[in-house]
């Protein structure tokens, strides 16, 4: 099942930050009892539980391309990776595991966001681009992997599940 967190604001400290999104985080602990993944910095906090269903020993997130300036938190199953995978070996990406989500990584490094019409699956994730400081978030067009999230005040906040984005208590609980 898997489920990701984040919370994106340079403003917030990374502690303070961090221990809401792990908070997140262990409200979504029963979709990834496997293992959890983190990322922090001055800018955002990003997380991750996981079910281990492909690349058992190697699919540990987050994962990085070659050069660590891309991580990737991902959540659903893309059926067509393999496929996907051929041609990205034949362009020379490098590949360091067997997992679909190092094969999200590369094709968001070949197509950016022209990556998502190629995929077929379930899927939501997150890629941030460590030294340019942004972010794509993206899910399936069908919603079969939720994404729920919330902006306010220059803090976007998002999971997998809403009890998960309401450990963060900077949301205001009011009915829109």
């Amino acid at each position: 099942m898997c489920g990701i967190t984040g919370i994106v604001n340079s403003g917030i400290p990374k502690e303070n930050r961090f221990e809401t999104l792990s908070s997140m985080n262990r409200a979504i602990t029963h979709r990834g009892p496997d293992e959890a993944g983190f990322y922090n910095d001055n800018n955002v906090s990003l997380g991750m539980r996981r079910l281990s269903i492909i690349d058992l020993n190697g699919g540990s997130q987050p994962i990085y391309n070659e050069d660590r300036s891309l991580i990737i938190f991902f959540n659903g199953e893309i059926y067509n990776y393999k496929e996907l995978k051929a041609d990205l070996l034949r362009k020379e990406y490098i590949f360091q595991t067997h997992s679909d989500t190092e094969v999200l990584l590369h094709l968001f490094e070949e197509y950016g966001e022209g990556m998502l019409p190629q995929l077929k699956g379930m899927f939501a994730f997150c890629i941030y681009n460590l030294k340019e400081q942004y972010y794509f978030l993206a899910r399936d067009r069908f919603g079969e992997k939720p994404l729920y999230y919330h902006f306010h005040n220059s803090t976007f906040s998002f999971s997998s599940e809403v009890k998960s984005l309401l450990e963060n208590k900077n949301i205001h609980r009011k009915l829109n």
